[in-house]
């Protein structure tokens, strides 16, 4: 597939079919996660899979927003990655703390793109979550209290008829400017 096929398909799915994901399409995923540059290449990430049923469930469970309706689609998943982000580089701090920039976050989302492109590319569906109880995951995933989880991705095969979206988009008119800000 070509790159611009493949982020035209990339989407976010929230629908999922029984069928496990096969190990090797897994392990594709995280080595092109892996490969992500990161500032300092420091790598500050790691992936825990959750492909056991039971601890699958209470992933979910601890995804599902206060209105019981918000991410339940995540119950569907066959695995969910949570990302977790680790310390970087002392040169990646210090440089983050005088720029006032989270460059660990920022790294995790490129991570977390190549991991959700590869996915696309091998026929997976995948949806980035953001609004879970982290507490409850990092106690369910035994994560030490001095992480954070900023993402769990959710991964599985969609649907032979999911339909792909078409992308709305705002023109590149709105969110372009050459040489400065001002100038449209």
């Amino acid at each position: 597939m070509l790159f611009n096929e493949l982020i035209i398909t990339r989407q976010s799915d929230r629908k999922y079919i029984k069928k496990a994901v096969e190990k090797n399409k897994l392990i594709q995923c995280i080595e092109a996660a892996r490969l992500a540059p990161s500032a300092s290449n420091s790598q500050p990430w790691t992936f825990v899979i959750v492909s056991e049923i039971k601890l699958l469930k209470e992933v979910a469970q601890a995804s599902v927003g206060p209105l019981r309706s918000f991410n339940n689609f995540v119950k569907q998943a066959n695995v969910v990655v949570a990302l977790v982000m680790e310390k970087p580089k002392i040169i990646t701090e210090l440089g983050g703390h005088i720029k006032k920039k989270e460059y660990p976050l920022i790294d995790i989302g490129i991570a977390a793109e190549h991991f959700c492109l590869q996915a696309a590319e091998l026929g997976l569906g995948t949806c980035m979550v953001g609004w879970f109880d982290e507490q409850k995951v990092m106690d369910l995933l035994q994560i030490p209290e001095s992480k954070n989880i900023p993402l769990l991705i959710t991964l599985g095969y969609t649907p032979d008829n999911y339909k792909q979206r078409k992308k709305i988009r705002k023109p590149l008119k709105k969110i372009v400017r050459f040489n400065n800000y001002l100038t449209e």
